[in-house]
């Protein structure tokens, strides 16, 4: 038996050994790291807060923001953080109470708040009324989940992003989910940040606690991968938040305040062309079927038929193999011409849809861009193809193909010409340059 000798690290950080049903091996990751941070406020020995090591001014910084014990940058008179013998030192404006009643609420660790709101009905709800769309909901945990390091190198990590729906504003992470929202409060304090109106994404539970701090900071929208509790919901209605749960593989759910999601309707979607979805098959480059790779909860392909399913009356789907595909709500149709490439899976698209267009894309394009794809679908009046440039040359997988280009696709086929331009010269052909 092994003494354990040979588990030590140089380091002095715990090693970690995996069983893998048959042997142990050394794992290259370690523990996540919990630290103690004692918090001393204006000679007040305030809470110790457990949490992770870095950026450590934000995170003082937010949680006394979150307890109401400063509101602008120049409440503090100092703030300094001591890493080696974990404390931070500050003073603030005004007086510390007495009497701090603590709450322990249901944060990792057990986290603590001295000013943990009460749902009431006299809380009003925000004034901003700005409505967002799912893809901005799932835009921002996509968001989330590209910006998780710290998760994707030790796991047990929570994290946390403000948005506008676009663009991540503010990203934390932290062993505790309610210090993530504790470190953007901070930040966003220090950096004059305003987050009214904006969308707050977490991978944690929705606790009241999570809810009453994004009310204080003016968010619009909570979403989450997981579930938010009751109390969390109730103060989400008496607030005017609106709260989203379970979101991931394209679907959430809706607790509180449904309105401000703008759900796209049958007639805001492209008449007159059908979406195709190419899936041939298996991928050289990435050792599998590319449209079953795994994506934020779900595979490539949902995505993708979840975003084409919002701008196109149909969507199809062109597979040899429309059994692997069965958790789609679309048809499925076969290459009429098999073998032959992207050529072939257009012209199938082309022959079996009802309408006089199809906007063709790949299997392992998740993340699309419904404006672009619009500006694209407006163009097709007066054309047999629209195709934009990219630095690489034309995209034949982000383009519309109408009817007409049928007997040219049949014939280069038939001659055995798999490349897609192979036909262009033949047709009403329009670039889009790269600068359009």
């Amino acid at each position: 038996m092994s003494d354990g000798k040979d588990r030590e690290d140089p380091s002095g950080k715990p090693s970690v050994l995996r069983y893998d049903g048959r042997r142990l091996s050394a794992e290259d990751h370690g523990p996540v790291e919990e630290f103690p941070l004692a918090l001393t406020v204006n000679g007040v020995e305030l809470a110790t807060l457990i949490c992770s090591p870095h950026d450590l001014a934000y995170l003082v910084g937010g949680f006394l923001r979150m307890q109401g014990l400063v509101t602008r940058p120049d409440d503090f008179l100092a703030l300094s953080v001591c890493s080696d013998f974990r404390v931070a030192l500050v003073r603030i404006r005004g007086n510390v109470p007495e009497r701090l009643k603590p709450t322990i609420t249901s944060g990792c660790g057990s986290g603590i708040t001295f000013n943990l709101p009460a749902a009431s009905p006299q809380c009003g709800p925000p004034g901003i009324r700005q409505a967002f769309s799912p893809e901005e909901i799932f835009t921002m945990m996509n968001e989330l989940a590209r910006l998780a390091e710290g998760y994707r190198a030790h796991g047990g990590i929570h994290s946390a992003a403000v948005g506008d729906g676009k663009t991540v504003l503010l990203h934390a992470e932290d062993l505790g989910r309610h210090n993530t929202l504790d470190r953007i409060a901070g930040e966003a304090l220090f950096k004059s940040i305003d987050l009214s109106g904006k969308i707050l994404v977490t991978s944690g539970r929705v606790s009241s606690e999570m809810a009453a701090k994004a009310a204080g900071l003016g968010i619009a929208l909570i979403a989450s991968r997981t579930s938010p509790t009751d109390m969390a919901v109730r103060i989400c209605e008496e607030r005017g938040i609106t709260l989203v749960g379970y979101a991931r593989a394209g679907k959430f759910s809706l607790y509180a305040h449904p309105w401000r999601i703008a759900f796209p309707s049958e007639e805001e979607k492209i008449e007159g062309i059908t979406g195709i979805i190419l899936a041939g098959g298996s991928s050289s480059r990435m050792g599998s079927n590319k449209a079953l790779l795994p994506y934020q909860g779900g595979r490539f392909i949902e995505a993708i038929h979840r975003q084409m399913a919002s701008l196109f009356r149909e969507v199809v789907v062109v597979t040899n193999t429309p059994e692997l595909f069965d958790f789609l709500p679309c048809r499925k149709v076969p290459d009429l011409v098999p073998g032959m490439g992207v050529l072939s899976g257009i012209h199938s698209g082309l022959v079996h849809c009802g309408t006089p267009y199809v906007f063709a894309v790949g299997c392992d394009m998740p993340n699309l861009n419904p404006g672009l794809i619009r500006h694209i679908a407006s163009l097709a009046d007066g054309s047999d193809v629209v195709i934009p440039e990219t630095a690489k040359g034309l995209e034949p997988l982000h383009a519309v193909y109408g009817k007409n280009c049928l007997r040219a696709m049949e014939d280069a086929l038939q001659a055995g010409k798999g490349r897609v331009a192979s036909f262009f010269d033949r047709v009403k052909f329009r670039k889009i340059p790269r600068e359009e």
